[in-house]
């Protein structure tokens, strides 16, 4: 029987033999196995393929970006809505939001005035900003996705002037360093492969030379390892579990950044933004958050894997590849998530009895009706929840936290109705005979909206 290893080898040297890639490393990370990792084909010098070797990761640069202007967004540096010219001095575009700029749907132009890529030479940072007054707003704020490395090269460089540093500087104090991303940085070192553009109609590979990107650099100037990459994609899936002091970011704020903020093609809703990381929904309500990357040379696909069954904690997978025409290596962290939670599933934790239900709150428990439908309100892991009574069994749900001074009233912190109140309203016996929850009543047997009760009546 094909071992689980023995699988995502085979799968990783078929994309590298069908792509025809140079160089193809992969990394898959969970919390409750050992590092996976593997690497077919040669670096194009004089150094080894292995898990060390350093490969280009374009675009998955901006998912760091993105995390140090969370970063200061939680200290109080700045508001998501905040114009993003309130914070540096531009002659054009100060209006447009930051929480536009991280989902790509601040409408402007996608590179930086001028032709960069006929070039390779990218501007510097008194350039990009001096030249914002040529670069186009080629679509109405919020009117839809439009992708635009322009976009995360000023908030790169709004993280710096917040912090007082380059954006490199900052991304190594307060990222890098903390989750132990030793192997990545702003430039290849000795360990680089080397990136090719592969000949279409022969096997001829063209070398591609490294070009630095100056003030674009907060927006594809990275490298890294496989292994790098997929801890940094095991992050952004499960950052309690790699960081649980909240030391880079707090759970709650990556939760923020994977809620999805925009669709990136109208008629097909297969993948999204939210801020700044792209969410890849796949079958049984699992979700694949990260992002590709591609420079002359080199791609990238970086995802970690959340919910589902069989999928363990802090679980992420990152594909680099020395080719940049290799467009199946995209499909492939995805497919490795996939069969390591198919066929070597995270252990099922045992249930164990727990606590009862505190004693004010065991008269809310049970079957209520609202709106025309019934839910199950119960008790576990010491909060309230609620679900629907035809919740499919992966559907999370509702949870609510009590309010300290109001001791019939929660609010609603996950799942259905998050943000809204739930209020317990008592007989005088002290009995839960009603509750309304975003203000719609709930009550023990199925009603209309005036008030009757259906099975009284009958």
């Amino acid at each position: 029987m094909i071992s689980v290893d023995d699988r995502l080898d085979r799968m990783v040297r078929r994309v590298q033999a069908d792509a025809r890639v140079p160089a193809l490393a992969a990394a898959l990370h969970r919390a409750d196995r050992p590092l996976w990792t593997g690497a077919v084909g040669g670096t194009g010098n004089d150094t080894p393929l292995d898990a060390d070797t350093v490969f280009r990761i374009g675009s998955v640069t901006k998912t760091f970006t993105s995390v140090l202007v969370m970063q200061c967004r939680d200290e109080g540096l700045l508001d998501l809505d905040d114009p993003i010219g309130r914070h540096l001095d531009l002659p054009a575009h100060g209006d447009a939001t930051v929480r536009r700029l991280l989902s790509h749907t601040a409408g402007l132009q996608r590179e930086p005035y001028g032709d960069v890529w006929d070039s390779l030479r990218a501007p510097g940072v008194d350039e990009l900003l001096a030249d914002l007054a040529r670069a186009e707003r080629v679509l109405p704020p919020a009117r839809r996705y439009h992708y635009s490395n322009l976009g995360l090269a000023l908030l790169g460089e709004l993280v710096a002037r917040l912090r007082g540093g380059t954006w490199a500087e900052v991304l190594a104090d307060r990222v890098l360093a903390p989750l132990g991303l030793t192997g990545t940085g702003p430039v290849p070192g000795e360990r680089a492969a080397t990136g090719f553009l592969v000949d279409a109609y022969s096997d001829e590979a063209h070398p591609e030379q490294p070009t630095d990107f100056g003030a674009v650099a907060p927006a594809a100037q990275l490298w890294s390892t496989a292994p790098d990459m997929a801890r940094w994609a095991a992050f952004l899936a499960d950052p309690a579990a790699l960081d649980p002091a909240g030391a880079v970011l707090a759970p709650a704020t990556l939760d923020e950044m994977r809620w999805p903020l925009t669709v990136t093609d109208e008629t097909s809703w297969g993948g999204g933004f939210g801020l700044g990381l792209i969410l890849v929904p796949q079958e049984s309500r699992v979700m694949h958050v990260g992002h590709d990357g591609a420079m002359p040379g080199f791609l990238a696909a970086v995802y970690g894997r959340r919910g589902g069954e069989g999928t363990a904690g802090a679980m992420g997978a990152a594909v680099l590849a020395s080719s940049g025409t290799a467009a199946e290596i995209f499909d492939l962290p995805h497919r490795l998530l996939a069969a390591a939670a198919e066929h070597d599933p995270a252990e099922i934790a045992p249930w164990r009895p727990g606590p009862a239900a505190p004693a004010h709150l065991r008269g809310a428990l049970g079957r209520w009706w609202g709106e025309g439908f019934e839910y199950v309100f119960s008790w576990h892991d010491g909060t309230l929840r609620a679900r629907g009574a035809g919740d499919p069994a992966g559907k999370p749900p509702a949870v609510f936290a009590p309010l300290p001074d109001r001791p019939d009233v929660f609010r609603t912190v996950a799942g259905r109705e998050v943000g809204e109140l739930l209020r317990l309203t008592r007989d005088e016996r002290g009995v839960v005979v009603r509750m309304h929850w975003a203000t719609y009543r709930f009550t023990r047997h199925q009603e209309t909206f005036d008030g009757y009760d259906f099975r009284a009546g009958s």
